[in-house]
């Protein structure tokens, strides 16, 4: 099952003392692949996406997603965005976000395993205070679409 991940409003364009500290410190927004953090963006970029393929499969007439970008156990699976510092080649992960497989809708996450299409998730990246946004996202912070 493909899934693309697109992010929007990233914290370091805006204006104010967190936007600031965020490109001096030089962040980055990354998926967690395994233990490591890929296709990393600066968080003043103007968008961001993310790609990746999971695997899924028919367990007791429920879908269960898996592979390396998929995170937890069999009903509470999911895939991390991480938050970072970078400096030479070492990104020191502060944040994350947690987007849940069970928080998007049953009949898309079918289509998708299914492969009627590319399974999306939008996102703003910035949460209430200006920082980069964390822990769970729930929709209506993520919005599922099959494209």
């Amino acid at each position: 099952m493909l899934i693309r991940i697109e992010g929007s409003d990233l914290p370091g364009r805006r204006v104010g003392a967190e936007a600031d500290l965020l490109r001096l410190r030089n962040v980055h927004v990354g998926m967690q692949r395994g233990a490591a953090v890929v296709d990393r963006i600066r968080v003043d970029a103007q968008e961001a996406a993310w790609r990746c393929e999971v695997t899924s499969r028919e367990v007791d007439d429920l879908l269960d997603v898996g592979g390396p970008w998929v995170h937890c156990r069999p009903g509470a699976r999911f895939l991390y965005l991480s938050w970072g510092a970078v400096t030479d080649d070492r990104f020191e992960m502060f944040r994350r976000a947690k987007i849940l497989f069970g928080d998007i809708p049953p009949e898309l996450l079918r289509a998708g395993h299914d492969g009627a299409g590319v399974l999306v998730g939008r996102l703003g990246l910035t949460d209430a205070q200006g920082g980069p946004i964390c822990a769970r996202v729930r929709p209506p912070h993520v919005r599922w679409a099959l494209e």
